[in-house]
């Protein structure tokens, strides 16, 4: 089996960025099992792009769904919430913290119960989530 992907790749040496466009055909006589790593950053646990298998057996796409514009809020956590971002780009720094656990589409998160934090949304957010 044969597949091909094209994309652009970026480099930057001193101060100047280029971009070369490569086309790239992959040829496999086996498959490949990728496992989406699980990350935890500040009590945050976000685990990018999961399989389609992950998202039927946990329900997803019957989860209510939220959505908002780029804007800055803060938000406490009444309850863990497990999200999966359909759009969006967000950065979400937890009370207390010098630094922000950015999520963006594509990533499972789990948000544990009692969080306080702020969300910077710069890209607007469509998501499925489901309280616990």
């Amino acid at each position: 089996m044969a597949s091909s992907c094209v994309g652009t790749l970026f480099s930057s040496q001193t101060k100047h960025l280029t971009a070369t466009k490569v086309s790239v055909t992959l040829h496999s006589t086996k498959r490949r099992v990728v496992r989406a790593a699980v990350t935890e950053k500040l009590g945050i646990k976000i685990e990018s792009n999961p399989p389609e298998s992950k998202l039927t057996q946990l329900g997803v796409r019957q989860w209510p769904k939220w959505g908002c514009p780029p804007s800055n809020f803060p938000w406490t956590y009444d309850a863990t919430e497990t999200c999966y971002l359909l759009e969006g780009k967000v950065k979400v720094t937890p009370s207390g913290a010098n630094e922000a656990v950015e999520i963006s589409a594509g990533d499972l998160v789990v948000f544990p119960k009692g969080m306080s934090c702020t969300w910077d949304v710069s890209v607007g957010v469509d998501k499925h989530y489901k309280f616990e």
